[in-house]
């Protein structure tokens, strides 16, 4: 049987994303192995990995908050907005005192214009920007909204500057640096960063890498239904999930009372019986939900 779950891995610094998904994807194959929310190779923790048919669900788990630890140098600029390109000291920086910088980070919470670094994964013209950044090209990206839920001072002996950051998808934390650095007229580099969390999927229920194989891959696949934590879910009969996978729609109001149709939004995971994950649906017309992905 093809597997079909959810992976929570820590991923060490130094190892790209790609490296892990690989080292997955060789217990796993045929089937394919894909992550939700790419870690650069300085950062480390939490890479959620979607197996089998929740490659599908990706985009679900990528819509989830996400919780760093972020080490910042005071200071300092660089192309890359962290310590993997030169640094470049920052004329006259004055040290800013706890007061300053705890004044300078309301801003920085809720939705707010971010202009993603340079060297980045965003795409410009068809290319990488970070392509283009290594090649000597200037690169400059449009701000884009984002938003961060909150920020916390950990540990602040300046140069260093230590932040725990919730924020929403699309975030970089490095070019949230990099601003809360020009705020305070110091500049700023991210020097480390840690994943703690992706929604449901904590840093302390993370396996390392060495610990998955080939014989203990199959336990540690959560239930693809993890990666839709954060949507309403409703429970079909054996009909209805004959229905939906057939590419029928089912009507709203054939839904027991023990799953109230004001639960229906934008779209909704739909299980079986027993449980397993049948099929996401949506509600494509006025009182029809209609399936969007099915699994087998």
């Amino acid at each position: 049987m093809e597997p079909f779950g959810i992976l929570n891995v820590n991923k060490p610094a130094g190892r790209t994303s790609r490296n892990v998904v690989d080292h997955v994807e060789r217990f796993v194959r045929p089937a394919k192995a894909g992550h939700a929310g790419t870690l650069d190779p300085l950062a480390s923790g939490v890479l959620v990995i979607c197996v089998g048919q929740a490659t599908r669900l990706i985009q679900y788990v990528q819509r989830m908050s996400k919780t760093y630890q972020a080490t910042f140098l005071l200071g300092k600029r660089s192309k890359s907005d962290d310590i993997e390109q030169p640094l470049e000291d920052v004329p006259d920086a004055v040290p800013p005192t706890e007061e300053q910088l705890n004044a300078a980070l309301p801003q920085f919470v809720g939705e707010i214009a971010q202009r993603p670094p340079a060297h980045s994964a965003v795409k410009l013209a068809g290319r990488r920007a970070y392509e283009l950044a290594r090649r000597g090209i200037d690169v400059e990206l449009q701000p884009r909204t984002v938003t961060i839920h909150r920020i916390n001072v950990q540990r602040y002996a300046y140069p260093h500057l230590s932040l725990e950051i919730e924020c929403g998808s699309g975030t970089y934390v490095r070019a949230l640096g990099r601003d809360l650095g020009e705020t305070l007229g110091t500049g700023a580099v991210m020097s480390a960063l840690k994943r703690t969390a992706i929604g449901c999927f904590q840093l302390e229920n993370a396996f390392t890498v060495e610990e998955i194989t080939a014989q203990s891959l199959p336990q540690q696949l959560q239930p693809a239904m993890t990666a839709l934590a954060e949507i309403p879910s409703v429970t079909l009969s054996e009909a209805q999930v004959i229905e939906v996978r057939n590419g029928r729609p089912i009507l709203k109001s054939w839904l027991t009372a023990a799953e109230p149709t004001s639960k229906v939004s934008l779209e909704l995971s739909a299980v079986d019986s027993a449980g397993r994950l049948a099929a996401i649906l949506y509600e494509k017309v006025p009182g029809e939900l209609w399936p969007r992905t099915n699994f087998k």
